[in-house]
């Protein structure tokens, strides 16, 4: 009597998570990872398709490490299983009506890597090294069209404020975030 073949089954797929390295590009950063950084801020102006020339983009690109001095500044890389995924910086506002600020520059998460929260990550590991440099409060400056980044600030708190200074562009909205 021969058993009617059982049909081949495969192991159950695993769950492979990625491998998330966080780097902050400072001046002792490996120059790849300083490259990586600087290709990320490129996309990051390519991708919003704005000439940032106004903030002074030249020289964060020149010196992305010095355009963001720790301890009261970062500029903060993300791989993921090795490939530059993102970034996000904080850099302090010393000539602010909002007292003790800082403010967030630069979150970008690379197409291929949207969708899975990385953007939120990005934004959570900023506002915590905000808090541990003492500061009372973060400023940002969004776009109107930059929806999925407005929604992500509202839910981590962020509440619109009046001009905290001069932005040249169509839509400009102004967040606060306590800390």
């Amino acid at each position: 009597m021969n058993p009617s073949p059982r049909p081949a089954t495969r192991p159950p797929e695993q769950a492979v998570t990625p491998e998330l390295e966080w780097l902050t590009i400072d001046a002792q950063a490996a120059r790849a990872d300083v490259e990586a950084a600087r290709a990320l801020l490129r996309e990051y102006q390519d991708d919003i398709g704005i000439d940032l020339g106004f903030q002074g983009f030249a020289a964060e690109l020149d010196d992305p490490a010095g355009a963001y001095p720790p301890p009261l500044a970062a500029l903060v890389l993300v791989r993921v299983d090795g490939e530059p995924a993102g970034c996000c910086a904080l850099r302090p506002l010393f000539e602010s009506d909002h007292g003790n600020a800082c403010e967030m520059k630069r979150l970008f998460v690379r197409r291929p890597f949207r969708g899975f929260g990385l953007g939120r990550q990005l934004a959570e590991h900023i506002i915590a090294l905000a808090r541990q440099a003492g500061y009372d409060c973060m400023l940002l400056d969004t776009l109107r069209d930059m929806e999925a980044a407005r929604a992500l600030y509202q839910e981590l708190g962020f509440e619109e404020v009046a001009p905290y200074y001069h932005n040249p562009l169509p839509g400009a909205h102004y967040l606060k975030l306590e800390l």
